[in-house]
């Protein structure tokens, strides 16, 4: 046991630091739509979820396997094993432009690690260390005729953005089951992190010209709640239908806000830039307020244990809401659907192996709360994985997650950018008696 708590504490100070640091200084994506609102929001599902089309609001115990699922913390009920799930993340997308030379971007990232600990046969709950959004991009966009669009060969302006950062989140929640039928329950995040971004317009062909730049830092704290219920329906003791509902409520963050606008000269011959010559605006607001949206959440899922289960999922968020330090980000509001679900031939099987892995397929369709150019992005993807299961011990279940997320966002009319990507989960979750007394005779 001491053991255990011992190895527990150290990694989590370990991941903990790492994705707090990550979170706070370093781009862990390369999205040029992570410029919109407050980056690319990262799914609230483990790797086991993620790999069946991100469904989760339904969900909870899959074929007789205790897992964490954050999207519904009603479904911490259903734990009845301590578990702790760790995992990491890699990313790869291709972005298009009409015209140009396609770029090729890779990143990758410790994603998570979680917690849950029951607390009786009817309740449980659970902690962990998650992403919240992710921001990170750096392009660079060219208009000639002194930025007017109009055909000429000298005087190009160029346009130059980036920004660089993230969100983390720290959650805690609990659930507890009523009756036979009905879960409740509740999470509590702390989220926190570093958001900043600049904006340049420089006028390279004429020598002496003053360059303008626009940075916006925003330094991030602040609490936000989920709750959820599951009710379900048993057909038999292995045949379940499982309706589900969760939430995000639309709970304000404290921002340290600072908006400066300068200018600058940048040497023709070097390429070098120089120190600014003069700050327009400096404009620090230490205490602003970020407006996060309300999320509602519906899913439903069948399952037979130990053989398959499949379920749906529909998000609506209201990003329209969203607003940083008094500024509405001008999105609109999502719309999402997930679909998938995952087949075990023989969980029990002996003899063969891969009849007892996991097989796990899904779909998503994100109808995105980006409108650029008068064009609405979408999101389309598919996805699949394995639950690899790792030889038991006596009271220990153990269990690798391999997902991958393969999907296009975005598109090449009216000269936007169509982004192919390629999401790769790894987990490893543990099942075990940890906090359970042997009973001596």
């Amino acid at each position: 046991m001491i053991k255990h708590i011992r190895f527990v504490i150290i990694l989590f100070l370990f991941t903990a630091t790492a994705l707090g640091v990550k979170a706070q200084s370093t781009a862990t994506t390369s999205s040029p739509y992570s410029r919109y609102g407050i980056g690319n929001i990262s799914p609230t599902v483990l790797p086991q979820n993620a790999a069946m089309g991100g469904i989760g609001v339904a969900t909870n115990r899959i074929n007789g396997f205790y897992s964490i699922n954050p999207l519904n913390p009603a479904s911490y009920s259903s734990i009845g094993l301590t578990v702790v799930d760790i995992g990491v993340y890699g990313n790869f997308n291709t972005l298009q432009k009409s015209g140009e030379t396609s770029q090729k971007n890779s990143n990758f990232r410790l994603s998570h690690i979680a917690f849950g600990i029951p607390v009786s046969s009817r309740s449980a709950f659970s902690f962990g260390l998650m992403p919240y959004s992710e921001l990170g991009y750096n392009y660079r966009q060219v208009k000639s005729n002194f930025g007017s669009g109009l055909p000429a060969d000298t005087n190009a302006v160029n346009y130059l953005y980036s920004g660089d950062g993230g969100l983390s989140k720290f959650y805690l929640g609990y659930g507890i089951r009523i009756g036979k039928h009905l879960s409740v329950g509740a999470n509590a995040s702390y989220i926190f992190g570093n958001l900043k971004e600049t904006q340049s317009t420089e006028v390279p062909s004429l020598g002496g010209v003053l360059n303008s730049r626009i940075e916006e830092s925003n330094s991030i704290t602040g609490l936000n709640y989920d709750f959820g219920a599951q009710y379900t329906v048993d057909f038999s003791a292995r045949k379940h239908l499982t309706f589900g509902y969760s939430a995000s409520a639309n709970t304000k963050l404290n921002t340290s806000n600072s908006y400066i606008v300068s200018s600058y000269f940048r040497d023709a011959t070097t390429g070098n830039e120089g120190v600014a010559t003069d700050t327009l605006v400096n404009n620090q607001q230490p205490s602003a307020k970020i407006q996060l949206p309300m999320i509602n959440r519906f899913g439903i899922s069948f399952q037979n244990e130990g053989k398959f289960l499949v379920g749906a999922d529909y998000t609506m968020s209201n990003w329209s809401k969203l607003a940083v330090a008094g500024v509405n980000k001008g999105l609109r509001d999502s719309k999402t659907i997930n679909v998938g679900g995952q087949f075990t031939p023989n969980v029990n099987s002996l003899s063969s192996y891969w009849a007892s892995v996991d097989y796990r397929l899904g779909a998503i369709y994100d109808q995105t709360y980006l409108y650029v150019n008068n064009t609405n992005i979408k999101k389309y993807a598919a996805t699949f994985g394995l639950g690899l299961p790792l030889r038991a011990g006596y009271s220990s279940f153990y269990k690798i997650n391999i997902g991958a997320e393969v999907g296009r966002r975005g598109t090449l009319v009216n000269g936007l950018v169509k982004e192919n990507y390629v999401n790769v989960h790894l987990s490893f979750t543990l099942n075990d008696k940890w906090f359970i007394k042997n009973k001596i005779d």
